[in-house]
């Protein structure tokens, strides 16, 4: 991976986060002829941006997001050539399975959406998700199928991105914890990292879920709190059972190209709960009260640390962030095991595969489950897109297009009005949806 130990004196712009928003919003504005600037305190993807499913889909996206994410997948597609690397970008498809009539009437809520914006989803009977899966053993009451959807490698695919960037003349520097941007007079001035000062008129903050911290020195309050997700990936299959990637009631899962299983248990994680869940319960709660079978709260160390973090001196604690290159969180084996029987269960042929390795992932989430995207009003020159809300693989390539074209040109192809940081401040947020 290309990249430098010193940061520069200056910058056109400067990008904190090594994440595949941050990577993608590097390659369009060196691809623009910028040169900017990426800082990561750890390694590129070193965080969410590789260890997530690897889910390339338009599927269950909220309407905001969807024409993103239809330029988004193209984008995908074009990937393996345009960064000259393997990715395993692959559009196999996507399938949500339903076991009940009521989750099957909440995809199907979904399918206008899909049909305005010119999405191929449908409906598929239980004899429809036998035919496209032969290898599966129980039967279903249907499910919601979207072909053009995909997958990848999330490691090869930002660090390839990143890369490439590099190639374009962006500067990459890891191992480099970002101490404060400076704005006297609300006008971004630099940035002090821990090598160094970078002179810059413009920051795009894209450092998931350390964001708030970066932002809160700024004045600026984000309502974002972080939840575990986690994953395993099994041995590898005798053969392939599965082309497209799953969602089931107890089980994510998508076959990889060496025949080994990505496994979760659904959309099922953990939630430790922080002094920033009661500040921000308010905002959160019609979302959770919603979708509250989808989180495992745990009170314990975290809202500890929380507290403790109140009457901590602030060089205690920049000790401690800087020695954190990668959140790390412990994977949680008893969604692992639920997850092991699931496959099991959906797939004979794959009962007896073990657990090769498990991991979890700390995934920034937003109180209406969508991201914080586009510049602030103070100070003048912050940009910030962050929040994806598990949504951030799929969608990092395009946030990162319309970043650079924001930062570069001063508008964006889309409308990320809707996206915007005053959002919560102007009691604007979206309604409670089941997220999908």
């Amino acid at each position: 991976m290309p990249e430098t130990g010193t940061p520069p004196a200056s910058s056109d712009i400067v990008i904190i986060g090594g994440g595949i928003v941050g990577s993608a919003a590097a390659y369009f504005l060196a691809k623009k002829g910028a040169k900017p600037t990426l800082i990561e305190k750890g390694q590129i993807a070193g965080e969410q941006s590789g260890r997530n499913w690897g889910f390339v889909r338009q599927q269950g996206r909220d309407p905001l997001e969807i024409p993103l994410i239809r330029e988004g997948i193209e984008i995908w597609a074009g990937f393996t050539e345009a960064l000259g690397a393997d990715i395993e970008f692959r559009r196999t498809g996507n399938l949500a399975i339903a076991d009940t009539e009521e989750l099957m009437a909440i995809y199907r809520s979904w399918l206008p959406l899909a049909q305005r914006f010119g999405v191929d989803t449908r409906l598929l009977d239980s004899n429809e998700l036998a035919k496209l899966l032969p290898a599966m053993e129980p039967r279903f009451v249907g499910g919601l199928y979207t072909p053009s959807d995909g997958q990848a490698d999330p490691v090869k695919a930002t660090t390839a991105i990143a890369r490439k960037a590099a190639e374009l003349d962006a500067t990459i520097v890891t191992n480099c914890a970002v101490r404060g941007i400076r704005a006297p007079g609300g006008v971004i001035e630099s940035v002090e990292t821990e090598k160094g000062i970078i002179r810059t008129p413009r920051v795009l903050v894209a450092a998931g879920s350390w964001s708030a911290r970066l932002l809160r020195p700024l004045g600026l309050s984000l309502p974002q709190l972080v939840i575990r997700a986690t994953v395993a990936q099994t041995t590898p299959a005798a053969k392939e059972l599965t082309p497209t990637g799953i969602w089931g009631p107890s089980l994510g899962t998508r076959q990889r190209i060496d025949r080994s299983f990505n496994v979760a248990a659904g959309i099922l994680t953990d939630y430790d709960i922080v002094l920033d869940s009661l500040r921000y319960a308010h905002l959160y709660w019609p979302n959770f009260r919603l979708n509250r079978k989808n989180f495992q709260l745990h009170l314990g160390m975290p809202m500890l640390n929380s507290i403790q973090r109140m009457f901590q001196p602030e060089a205690q604690y920049e000790r401690q962030y800087e020695k954190t290159r990668a959140w790390d969180p412990t994977p949680n084996p008893d969604l692992v095991n639920m997850a092991m029987k699931a496959l099991g269960h959906l797939f004979p042929d794959a009962a007896n595969l073990q657990v090769a390795r498990r991991w979890a992932g700390a995934i920034d989430v937003m109180p209406d489950a969508i991201p914080v995207l586009g510049n602030v009003d103070k100070p003048k020159g912050l940009m910030i897109a962050t929040g994806l809300s598990g949504h951030g693989f799929a969608m990092g390539p395009i946030i990162g297009k319309q970043m650079a074209e924001l930062a570069a040109d001063g508008k964006t192809t889309h409308d990320i009005h809707g996206f915007r940081f005053s959002r919560f401040a102007e009691g604007a947020m979206q309604g409670a949806r089941s997220i999908l």
